[in-house]
């Protein structure tokens, strides 16, 4: 049993009820609504929304297709991606970092001995934007990090206009980053995972 089947936040919301065909038999449907870790077979479909949502405003993508391959196969876990009727249309994906700051070899390392998660990438699929997905993935992802020993917080970097929104979700700014990409500035950000023993202890964690 993965680690996710036994965390109550990461169930699916709900499950659409078996349809009886004409016949009477009755016929299995996919969930509804489902979050669970990405494998590197959802990488394709990661990096289609990626790309359609990043090209247009910043003229690249923060994880290239191979980059996401990369991070999926060296840690799943620290990924979240939210399924409606088996397509994928909002992700999460992570990797660990052991600095206090991010610096430019956190764009493409996983530090095993981390502790802290480094959020490289959320995005949602263009046709389900402005329904408040982007905030209940983030908050889902959050639920699952505090299951995960190794993690004590969230670190990100932004461009300035996602500030606010990322503070909606509980994050603090840092100040400036330390990464740029071409002529892209960012700001830092960070979310305090440790220190959530009762929500641990009463989660299934």
């Amino acid at each position: 049993m993965s680690a996710l089947s036994a965390l109550p936040f990461l169930r699916p919301v709900h499950l659409r009820s078996p349809r009886s065909s004409p016949g009477g038999q009755r016929r299995h449907t996919l969930p509804a609504s489902e979050f669970r870790c990405l494998s590197p077979e959802d990488a394709v479909s990661v990096f289609e929304i990626e790309r359609e949502a990043f090209i247009s405003v910043s003229g690249d993508c923060p994880l290239h297709l191979d980059e996401i391959r990369h991070f999926l196969n060296l840690c799943p876990e620290l990924s979240l991606g939210w399924f409606e009727e088996g397509r994928l249309v909002a992700f999460i994906i992570g990797s660990l970092w052991d600095q206090e700051r991010l610096s430019q070899a956190a764009l493409t390392l996983h530090k095993a001995q981390g502790s802290a998660v480094h959020i490289h990438v959320l995005a949602v699929h263009r046709t389900v934007r402005q329904q408040g997905k982007g905030s209940i993935l983030m908050w889902r992802y959050l639920q699952h990090l505090r299951c995960l020993p190794c993690a004590r917080r969230a670190l990100l970097m932004c461009e300035p206009f996602l500030v606010p929104f990322y503070q909606k979700c509980g994050f603090e700014a840092l100040g400036p980053c330390e990464v740029t990409v071409g002529d892209l500035a960012f700001v830092e950000m960070q979310h305090p995972v440790r220190g959530h023993a009762f929500m641990r202890r009463n989660s299934g964690c």
